[in-house]
């Protein structure tokens, strides 16, 4: 009863979309897990694939600007919920 299937050939040609974060996302993540500077332009490089030294800058100037809190995540929104459900086995 235990028959193999063969793989659809399509799934051989799936291939994962990889986006890494854009500059600002990677600040206010590295934001989130510390409050020191240094650990943040590491983080945030690291997340971005940019050089340290483009992060720095940016991180910096986010530090110096008054009145400017961490960015909070889409106030007011509710967010969307998924359900994924696991079908069990067909049989015939």
């Amino acid at each position: 009863m235990d028959r193999k299937k063969a793989i659809p050939a399509a799934w051989s040609r799936r291939r994962t979309r990889h986006d890494p974060p854009d500059l600002d996302e990677a600040i206010a993540a590295a934001q989130g897990l510390t409050d020191q500077i240094e650990s943040q332009v590491e983080v945030a490089a690291q997340l971005s694939g940019l050089p340290e030294e483009d992060v720095r800058r940016r991180v910096l100037m986010t530090q110096a600007q008054p009145g400017r809190s961490r960015p909070a995540l889409a106030r007011g929104r509710q967010t969307e919920v998924v359900v994924i459900k696991r079908r069990g086995l067909r049989t015939n």
